[in-house]
């Protein structure tokens, strides 16, 4: 009898704690506070106001010392012909020429080479200029009749774009995401019969600068998301 007694009261007591846990479970669900958490998108489209542009051009020959003074000359006329079209000297750097020597290659043929030596050399114009630089490309074909054929397809010699204004538009574009945010959320607020209440947390996303296009490197979007969790009102 002593034991059932003992027994009904761990029962009882098994029973309330339950009930307790129950209860504080609902409690918990029910003064929980709804959100909602949205993604706002903000894209610009910005031109390039940076470019740098590397002229290479190749000399063959198997005397040294008339290689460097034809590259010598040939680096004058270039830099001649940039200046007369309004680059300044100081946009215009000259690397050291990369020389080839064809008889220290170890698997060439020398048996029906012309010249032993190949020698690159790389003129670099850097500029705020975009689109100055741009309609020079399009004219450095008036260097052959100087007698400098200007050479491409090398991958590490590419033309290059940029944008380095960001800090000038990130508000603005920080206010559209922001903006845009918002409006995704009145609108889920409004269809679930609830009001938007204030911002609970936010997220600012990465910026991110890119080609439009493949075909016009000189324009470039830039975009970033953010995201907003907002509370949600009866």
């Amino acid at each position: 009898m002593k034991n059932f007694r003992i027994e009904s009261i761990v029962i009882a007591v098994g029973f309330l704690l339950l009930g307790l846990c129950i209860k504080g479970g609902f409690s918990t669900f029910t003064q929980g506070k709804r959100s909602v958490n949205v993604k706002g998108l903000a894209e610009m489209e910005v031109p390039a106001d940076k470019v740098t542009w590397p002229l290479v051009y190749k000399c063959l020959g198997n005397d040294m010392e008339s290689l460097y003074a034809e590259i010598k000359q040939s680096n004058r006329t270039i830099v001649a012909f940039l200046k007369e079209k309004g680059i300044t000297e100081s946009e215009i750097s000259i690397n050291a020429p990369e020389i080839i020597d064809m008889k220290a290659e170890r698997y060439s043929d020398t048996s029906n080479m012309q010249f032993r030596y190949n020698v690159t050399t790389v003129i670099t114009v850097t500029s705020s200029k975009v689109d100055l630089v741009r309609s020079l490309i399009t004219e450095q074909g008036e260097l052959l009749n100087r007698g400098i054929a200007i050479t491409s397809g090398d991958y590490r010699y590419n033309i290059n774009y940029a944008y380095t204004g960001l800090n000038k538009i990130k508000p603005q574009m920080i206010e559209e995401a922001t903006k845009n945010a918002r409006t995704a959320a009145e609108k889920f607020a409004k269809d679930s019969d609830s009001k938007l209440g204030k911002i609970r947390t936010a997220y600012q996303g990465q910026f991110s600068i890119e080609d439009r296009d493949a075909n016009t490197p000189y324009l470039k979007k830039v975009r970033v998301v953010t995201s907003i969790e907002y509370l949600l009102e009866d």
